[in-house]
């Protein structure tokens, strides 16, 4: 049972990522080809914190205690979940933006429609 605990968070990670991706394949609607992307990434989240986890480990504040003498999670990958949190909203809101203008000058969010758009 401890062994697949141990694989399920990545597990989990490839599944959403997957979902996001098969979305992204299949999508006939710009608006929501961002949103699968945007799944894609919220796979990233999960996949750090799993590789963030300690079992038993307290969050890394030693304010309280002298360091070294208990288990904490990794503080950098704490960080780095978040910054991706930050960059994933970022990169929405800009792609969204974009398929606001390309509705504006097309008429259509269908990327099947965007005939102008080909070389």
């Amino acid at each position: 049972m401890s062994a697949m605990m141990g694989v399920l968070p990545y597990l989990v990670a490839v599944w959403i990522f997957l979902a996001g991706c098969y979305g992204l394949a299949t999508s006939r609607n710009l608006i929501h080809a961002v949103g699968c992307l945007a799944v894609c990434q919220s796979a990233t989240y999960v996949l750090l914190l799993a590789v963030g986890y300690r079992d038993g480990a307290t969050a890394p504040v030693f304010s309280d205690v002298e360091p070294g003498s208990r288990p904490v999670v990794d503080p950098v990958v704490q960080a780095l979940a978040l910054t991706d949190v930050v960059v994933g909203a970022t990169v929405t809101a800009l792609l969204l933006a974009l398929v606001v203008q390309i509705s504006k000058r097309h008429g259509t969010v269908d990327p099947d429609e965007l005939s102008e758009l080909r070389g």
